[in-house]
């Protein structure tokens, strides 16, 4: 049976909710694992045409938020900085015009950013433990994200991830999360990007950004120093298959317009309609096309 096609919006920026479980049995993902995988989004973010939002590094599964980003806006001279960094400083000599556009296409592509992560990580773990064959499950997720308000609640899912796992009660106590690693590492080498398309962002620093985001969380989530919320501000504290199942999210108009986008994608005759998110006000669901 063929592969659903994956739906990817190219030529603009977009963001993504990607998620990636193992194969195997328990929390294989260790202190030492998840660093490594930490390592590896670190050297692809700096090489694919990418802004890294936000990640989360569990026992047997990550997400990461990326807005993917077209390569015909970098010149050539960013084509070669980053094949430098993907292959090393030496590798220059090889660098040839043909090759230009080949990884220009090849890193604003969000399916082989993903895949160059997973395999090289899965030739780490398998060597690691004297083993061979499959790491990873099923082929990776992905939610076409709206930015904004519905990017930011995504955000706050996945940065929630240990608190509803029970691992920390603050998420910025989680070293392998993007919450985490602003606060406990001052987000080094710059790198988890702090636009999130909200309105009022643009006059704002970094640090007055992040705080803003923190406090978000906390109000979201209801957790500690903020007085008892309502029931429904809580949801985030809560597993939201819409985050991680869906195949869009966002505001009404822009679900609607995605799936007039991808329409030839979808084998069902009946037309899909977008679906609001229960105590998330404003957000709408697409399905996945095998739905």
């Amino acid at each position: 049976m063929p592969r659903i096609p994956r739906m990817l919006i190219t030529g603009e920026p977009t963001a993504y909710h990607v998620m990636s479980r193992t194969a195997l049995d328990g929390y294989v993902l260790g202190d030492v694992e998840k660093e490594h995988l930490l390592s590896l989004i670190k050297q692809m973010s700096r090489v694919y045409f990418v802004d890294l939002l936000g990640f989360c590094i569990m026992g047997n599964h990550f997400h990461l938020l990326v807005r993917m980003l077209p390569g015909d806006v970098f010149d050539d001279k960013e084509v070669l900085k980053r094949y430098k960094v993907y292959y090393g400083p030496e590798a220059k000599a090889r660098f040839t015009e043909e090759k230009v556009e080949f990884f220009r296409k090849k890193w604003s592509s969000l399916s082989e950013y993903v895949r160059d992560i997973k395999q090289r990580f899965s030739r780490f773990y398998n060597k690691r433990h004297g083993r061979k064959g499959f790491f990873w499950g099923e082929r990776f997720k992905s939610v076409i994200v709206e930015d904004g308000n519905t990017l930011i609640n995504c955000l706050a899912y996945i940065d929630l991830n240990p608190v509803r796992a029970g691992l920390c009660k603050r998420p910025e106590d989680y070293r392998w999360s993007s919450i985490g690693y602003h606060i406990q590492s001052n987000n080094k080498d710059d790198l988890l990007s702090l636009d999130f398309g909200l309105p009022g962002h643009d006059g704002m620093s970094n640090n007055a950004r992040l705080a803003r985001y923190i406090n978000y969380v906390y109000e979201k989530a209801g957790l500690a120093h903020y007085k008892e919320p309502a029931h429904e501000s809580k949801r985030l504290l809560y597993r939201t298959r819409y985050f991680t199942d869906s195949a869009v999210i966002g505001t009404k108009d822009f679900v609607s317009s995605c799936y007039k986008r991808f329409r030839d994608y979808f084998t069902c005759r009946r037309e899909k309609r977008p679906v609001p998110i229960s105590g998330l006000l404003g957000v709408y669901s697409l399905k996945r096309l095998s739905e």
